[in-house]
């Protein structure tokens, strides 16, 4: 029952949300409802009529005079199926704009709740197949509940009339026809529920498949998949991943199609019989040869009709388990949370940020990431982290900006919590430039603009930002400099080198007018010239604010003023970078390996 009831509020959240976005055309498809299901009931007495007049005609021999009731009624079914192909093509017009105008918005609600969601679901495997099975059925399911319920109304107004008929004319034949109707739906119903298992089992799957479709043909994986061969290896995984799912969705379609003949044939033998009862009464003169096509007519209608209505209802469980995926996906609430009364974001960070005894650790893993750390950024310092990989750096810089929240210990700007802030105000005073920063498909302004996209374009600004980010020089060399698109996706596009793609994601950090930038990973892809000229503008581009350095080359990390050194989510040292060379500890052993590599003599280099 709990379970009934469940499913009952799905089908009510799809119409709702049909409603919502388009209540106009819903309160049309009402009134088509019950215009287009009298309209077959028409055609049956129509030619009854006609058979009926054609048969006085031919019996009174009066020319003309007595075939004029034979074209009355034929106009008037000629009339009647005009009105009703009217009828259908307009409400397939307003079904397919409906459809559309649905499909949009519904897209547009499943972006919404993609950007609204935590991080934390984009690092889960598990949160792929909820979202792989959202955008599955987000478009065409809910519009499918209203599409069958349209089509249950419809048949509905036809079943009433066709029932009216055949009791009028033998209980016994009605019940027989409505009886055999059963199977059908119960086939379609038990399938329903065996396709839905199906897709939920064969989620992974799919998305593995997709995930070797996005590799062969997308740009970013263009140069490893011909310089190590590897679009045989993957079209072969592709094909396979294929070939099993196709081999158990076609298994189940064998068998549902094996049990739709049966449920067929015995339907169609109903109707038949039923045929050949009413022939024997027209045989014995108890009815006209206009009663028996007009009962024939109405036999198919009425099978039809009321195979209709339970498939209809079969197909809306079938909607209403497939809407779980979209609903569950909808449901998804986000762990960073906007407090009731948020405090108010400073404005000027006037004491700085701080780490109070940090442990973290990601939900889909329970190894400790960071254990215990405690760290403080000044107001106009730039504080540098060190470390092995996955010593914890990235992490503690996904707290800082609040894209999760520490399992204990705190972090606070100017002495309050930032679990207390508004997480979207609290971003803005956050300039952040990961190591896997985003290449744009847009233009090099946009690229730019991206970083402060919540502003109105500022070309002198954006402009100001590439030159402090060394990406000036390389943009205007391009064909139409700033407005030209930057990578091959589009026509007239352009593509960058890795390093000038760095300067450009650095311009983004540089425009925001921000309290606080994190860089990560900032000049990886620099050579040593430019890396000097970037570092040359640096301190009058955060213009006194804080930052906050990630980073494995040493003389990027020199120019801080102050480390820490993290080592296994541990805060294991801390200083300036004399004293901690001087200390002779994890950063002085890490700085002489890599200043090792650089004290090579020649000699060295030419041995052997």
């Amino acid at each position: 029952m709990v379970e009934t009831l469940k499913q009952g509020l799905h089908l009510g959240r799809a119409l709702r949300l049909v409603w919502s976005i388009a209540p106009g055309w819903a309160v049309m498809n009402l009134v088509l409802v019950f215009v287009q299901g009298f309209m077959p009931l028409l055609a049956p007495y129509f030619m009854k009529r006609t058979i009926d007049a054609l048969q006085a005609a031919m019996a009174m021999q009066t020319g003309l005079t007595a075939f004029r009731p034979v074209l009355f009624w034929v106009i008037l079914a000629a009339a009647a199926a005009l009105l009703s192909a009217l009828l259908n093509s307009f409400s397939g017009l307003a079904g397919q704009y409906q459809s559309m105008v649905f499909s949009d918005k519904v897209t547009d609600i499943v972006h919404s709740q993609s950007v609204a969601v935590d991080l934390e679901y984009y690092e889960n495997p598990s949160y792929y197949n909820t979202m792989q099975r959202a955008q599955v059925e987000a478009h065409s399911r809910p519009i499918g509940v209203v599409n069958r319920l349209v089509t249950i109304g419809r048949s509905m107004v036809s079943l009433v009339g066709v029932a009216g008929l055949l009791l009028a004319f033998n209980p016994l034949v009605a019940l027989a026809l409505f009886c055999v109707a059963l199977p059908g739906a119960l086939v379609q119903s038990v399938f329903a529920r065996r396709q839905y298992r199906l897709e939920l089992a064969q989620t992974e799957k799919e998305r593995q498949a997709s995930y070797y479709h996005f590799m062969l043909t997308g740009s970013w994986f263009a140069k490893e998949l011909r310089l190590f061969n590897l679009g045989s290896l993957f079209r072969t995984r592709f094909q396979g991943l294929r070939q099993q799912l196709r081999g158990t969705r076609l298994a189940l379609s064998r068998r549902r199609t094996v049990a739709g003949l049966l449920a067929g044939s015995l339907t169609s033998g109903a109707i038949f019989g039923s045929l050949a009862f009413v022939a024997y009464q027209a045989y014995l003169g108890k009815t006209t040869l206009g009663s028996l096509v007009m009962y024939y007519s109405i036999f198919q209608l009425a099978v039809g009709s009321f195979s209709s209505v339970l498939s209809g209802v079969a197909g809306l469980y079938e909607d209403n388990l497939f809407l779980t995926n979209f609903y569950k996906f909808m449901d998804l609430k986000p762990r960073v949370m906007v407090p009731a009364s948020p405090a108010p974001t400073p404005t000027r960070i006037s004491q700085g940020v701080a780490f109070h005894d940090v442990h973290f650790a990601y939900p889909s893993d329970s190894r400790t990431v960071l254990d215990g750390v405690n760290l403080n950024i000044a107001p106009g310092q730039v504080v540098a982290l060190v470390g092995a990989n996955g010593s914890g750096k990235t992490t503690l810089v996904k707290l800082l900006c609040r894209l999760y929240d520490p399992d204990s210990g705190t972090i606070t700007v100017d002495g309050t919590d930032l679990r207390r802030l508004d997480p979207v105000g609290w971003r803005r005073k956050v300039s952040v430039i990961l190591q896997d920063y985003v290449q744009y498909g847009m233009t090099a302004w946009e690229n730019i603009w991206m970083g402060d996209a919540e502003r109105e374009p500022d070309r002198s600004r954006i402009t100001r930002a590439a030159e402090l980010s060394g990406a000036d020089s390389a943009i205007r060399k391009l064909p139409q400099g700033y407005d030209t698109p930057l990578g091959f996706q589009f026509k007239r596009g352009r593509e960058l080198s890795i390093g000038e793609w760095q300067k450009v994601a650095l311009a983004r950090a540089f425009l925001r007018d921000s309290e606080l930038v994190v860089l990560d990973e900032p000049t990886s892809s620099l050579d040593p010239l430019a890396e000097a000229e970037v570092f040359d503008h640096f301190r009058r581009a955060i213009r006194g604010r804080s930052a906050v350095l990630i980073s494995h080359r040493f003389s990027t990390v020199k120019m801080a003023d102050y480390i820490y050194v993290l080592d296994h989510g541990r805060v294991a040292e801390s200083g300036t970078h004399q004293e901690l060379f001087d200390r002779g500890g994890l950063y002085a052993h890490l700085y002489s390996v890599q200043a090792a590599r650089y004290q090579a003599q020649p000699t060295d280099q030419r041995a052997g």
